[in-house]
């Protein structure tokens, strides 16, 4: 099923926020509560202080896990026995509150509105998110599988269609790799079965493959435009979706791989196995790129995303912006900073670690906002 296609008008946009977060034996904080600006809210004070955890908090009540670590019990606060994330939103006009918790060696409770998901699959997309951080430089520098993270978690906020083919596509390829495995341990191969897997990983994984392409055609102009916009016109930058098939049909590949495949006893072709490629003026973006073209191109991607998925959502997106400015020169920041103030965007949440510095910034443009000084685990107005 191919993506739903961009909507055209922004005018009738509705609005969403965080009115309250709430957090118990949250990594670093014992308890934690604050209200927030409609607008632009930041967390300020020196590093290790755990503003950017505060970040990683509202991350939870979008996708239901954490930004950084995918281990849910590492982030309950050390010798504690639990956590609990709670948020009060304003979506529409309604009032939403958000509940995640979770106790050691026990199963992650996620609610709404007080009622328990059956499968926290049907909360992504509800509460659209983008966050912007220093850790992006791991989709350049880092493994295939997290420029595919990426890639699955803007599409997977917008549409559901691909959220339950992507899950079901990983069941079947787990089950394809445990017989792969099994009949290495047995040297024993039953093709019957092994085709009736196949059938089912080529449904599921034909549809992912096309949908992610559907998606990069209207993705790849809005990611172009930022980048002119944050570069100042003076690279082109290109972006391109490398699907590990070529120009295979996927039963093909499968036939083709399958002696690989048993050898190795995993599959090594399929949508698990694609990547983006990045690029700047034709060459490799990690090999080439200076810092500060890294940098731009990230931050371009990001944007990027925030707009796609707020024409698909008809919503804007929470926005937030962890160390931004030490990652920018500061004529860029003040740039972003206006961007991000305007109307095409809606709440925002950025980390710095001078608190001066910002509330000079946002006085001086006049932007409504909230500072909070953080310290030793301890929040307070600034």
């Amino acid at each position: 099923m191919a993506s739903k296609p961009l909507k055209i008008s922004v005018f009738l946009l509705k609005f969403m926020f965080l009115k309250q977060l709430s957090l118990i034996n949250f990594k670093n904080y014992a308890e934690f509560e604050a209200k927030f600006s409609e607008k632009i809210n930041c967390f300020v004070g020196n590093n290790g202080m755990g503003k950017t955890n505060l970040l990683d908090a509202i991350h939870y009540l979008s996708f239901c896990k954490s930004f950084f670590n995918p281990v849910d019990s590492h982030n309950i606060k050390h010798e504690e026995g639990f956590f609990v994330v709670q948020g009060h939103f304003d979506k529409f006009g309604e009032e939403i509150e958000v509940h995640c918790g979770l106790k050691r060696n026990q199963k992650k409770v996620f609610k709404k509105n007080k009622k328990e998901y059956e499968r926290l699959s049907e909360h992504i997309g509800q509460l659209p998110l983008v966050m912007i951080s220093p850790h992006d430089t791991e989709l350049i520098n880092g493994t295939s599988e997290l420029r595919r993270k990426f890639l699955d978690s803007i599409i997977s906020q917008y549409d559901k269609v691909y959220l339950d083919k992507l899950i079901s596509y990983n069941q079947v390829l787990k089950q394809r790799n445990a017989l792969l495995k099994h009949y290495h341990e047995t040297r024993a191969f039953d093709s019957e079965t092994m085709e009736a897997w196949d059938e089912q990983l080529i449904i599921y994984g034909k549809a992912i493959i096309q949908i992610r392409i559907d998606f990069l055609k209207q993705f790849i102009p809005l990611f172009n435009s930022y980048y002119q916009f944050i570069s100042e016109s003076k690279e082109d930058a290109g972006l391109r979706y490398e699907n590990s098939l070529g120009e295979r049909d996927f039963k093909t590949a499968l036939i083709t791989s399958l002696s690989r495949d048993r050898a190795l006893h995993y599959t090594t072709v399929g949508p698990h196995k694609d990547d983006l490629d990045f690029r700047l003026n034709t060459f490799s973006l990690k090999k080439y790129a200076s810092q500060g073209q890294q940098k731009s191109y990230l931050l371009a991607l990001k944007l990027a995303q925030f707009e796609f998925i707020k024409e698909q959502k008809n919503t804007k997106p929470l926005l937030l912006l962890d160390d931004v400015y030490d990652k920018l020169d500061e004529e860029r920041f003040t740039k972003l900073l206006e961007m991000v103030s305007s109307d095409k965007f809606g709440q925002v949440f950025i980390t710095d670690t001078h608190p001066d510095r910002m509330n000079e910034l946002l006085n001086q443009k006049e932007i409504e906002h909230k500072i909070f000084l953080v310290e030793n685990s301890l929040v307070k107005d600034f």
